[in-house]
Parts: C-alpha cells; structure tokens; sequence
C-alpha cells in the first residue's frame, strides 16, 4: 500500500510502504517528513529484527543451534533432541518385531508344503514383517521437537516447533506454539514434491497461507539431487515469497564455510507482514528438516 505525505510547503509526495515509519527529506524546501507509521514491533528483542545468523553446533547428538544479531551477539538457542537412545530400542524393537511376525508365517507356509498356501503365506510374511517394523518401530519412537530458548541454559523458553506426527510419509507437519502453547502457524513440506524442488509452506491458524519457501532455482535442485552439494558449491539456498504471490521477502542462505553457518535476512520485508518468530522457525526448519 503507498504512503501519501504532505509537506508544510504544500508539496504532497506518494512514496512506497517500504518507507513507512521513516524520516525523509522534502526534495522541494528539505523539510524532515514522517512516513507513516512504523512497522509493527514485536514485544520481544531477541526476535525484533530483520537478520538472524544461524549456526549449528558440531560434534553434538542432538541438533543445537546458536543465533547471533548481525552485530555478532548472541540472542537465542535452539535445540532438537535426537532421542539417541529411545529411537535405536524403537528400531530394534521393530525389527524384532517383523522377525517374529515373518517366523509365524513362514513357519505356516512350511506345513502347509509346496503349493498355492505356502506362497500366499511367503507373501504374507514379507508384507506382515514390513508392517511390524514400520508399526512398533515408528510407535515406540519419540517425536523430536525443536524448541527456542533465550540461551542455553534452557530456563526460558520462547518458541517450540511441534512435530505433528511420527509416521510422516508424505507431508510432514509441524506446529508453531509460542512460549504459553498457543499456536501461531503451521509448517507443512512435502516429500514427494521436495524430489524435484524443496519447498515449506507457512499458514496460519485460519489456515491462510502467509509465506512460501523454496530452492532458489529449479534448474539448481535437480543438479543438487544428481550431483550432491559438489564440495560446497551446489549448496542449498531458499527464496521466501510472501503468501501466494511472486513477492520476495526473505532469503534463508547457506555460507560457504567449513562450519555450517546460515543466514536468514527478512530486510526485503520491510512491512513486517511475516511475523519474525515465524520466520526463524521457518528458516531453521529448512535446515533441520531437510537434513542438510
């Protein structure tokens, strides 16, 4: 939407929403005008800017990440347990499962001797222990949450990334809840699509879509999915467009470093229409949740 700004010189200027709640200059007598009102702040300072630096730390089980201000100082911590230990009985648990489940009918096939039963009941025993790996595997593991703490001593927390579901073979989900549990927004990708281009979707309770995140390039994706990131030089970045149009207002990019190192620049959403706890959960969601 444009600004209309009047001078006391009676020269009446239309400028872009981008300059809202700035001082500019009268070009015609040099007078300090004011742009409107300015953008919307959010209460919290951690998350009152339009830059985050992301980096994740190494040599660590669980995903941990520390996010500076462009200034270099530290501002928040997030942290995704990996559940090591649970998550391995889980699978070992599956496959016992599936042996036992497989055992059963082959074991079946095998009194009955060579005919139409004993190969119904091959078939039963693959598909019967695929299921019981799949089911008590994927049933006694724990989902991983990804949660935002103001440092990391992880007494204050200030964002947590839900996982909707732990069997997730198609669209994964997963919900933004602010520090008291209500939900802001919905994270949703899908693994079908993402072989060709990666992209999240971010839609709010209502279910309006508020932005859309994808690979930078089509062409760049498919050489990604052949070739890798090619020693760094194919790494994965993402354009973030606000709700369904083509308007950029944000970047997630990937640093060429020896240590992982991202940044998340929002200045192109001069407007704030993308809240920035929304933008963060976003943006280290296309890292953790893309495995990159």
């Amino acid at each position: 939407m444009a600004i209309q700004v009047t001078c006391q010189c009676g020269e009446t200027y239309v400028l872009k929403d981008e300059y809202a709640g700035q001082v500019v200059s009268c070009p015609q007598c040099g007078e300090s005008l004011q742009a409107g009102e300015a953008p919307p702040r959010l209460g919290d300072p951690a998350f009152d800017r339009d830059k985050f630096l992301l980096r994740q730390k190494h040599l660590a089980i669980s995903e941990k990440y520390y996010v500076w201000d462009d200034g270099g100082a530290k501002i928040l911590y997030m942290e995704r347990p990996a559940h090591l230990a649970r998550n391995l009985l889980a699978a070992f648990a599956g496959i016992a499962a599936g042996v036992v489940v497989l055992s059963a009918f082959l074991a079946i096939g095998d009194a009955a001797g060579p005919g139409t039963v004993q190969t119904a009941s091959f078939v039963l025993a693959v598909i019967g222990g695929i299921a019981a790996i799949v089911v008590v595997g994927v049933g006694l593991s724990k989902k991983r949450h990804l949660t935002i703490y103001r440092d990391d001593t992880k007494r204050e927390k200030l964002l947590e990334i839900y996982q909707d579901r732990k069997f997730q073979p198609i669209n994964a989900t997963y919900t933004v809840r602010d520090a008291g549990g209500g939900e802001l927004a919905r994270l949703r990708k899908n693994h079908l699509y993402n072989f060709f281009r990666k992209r999240w979707y971010c839609r709010l309770p209502d279910g309006t879509l508020l932005c859309l995140a994808k690979e930078d390039s089509i062409i760049l994706s498919l050489l990604r999915r052949v070739m890798g990131s090619f020693f760094g030089l194919l790494r994965t970045n993402f354009v973030i467009f606000k709700g369904a149009t083509d308007e950029v207002v944000g970047e997630f990019n990937r640093k060429f470093t020896l240590l992982d190192r991202y940044v998340l620049d929002m200045t192109r959403d001069r407007a704030r229409d993308i809240d920035r706890r929304l933008a963060l959960a976003l943006g280290v969601m296309l890292d953790t949740g893309e495995r990159r």
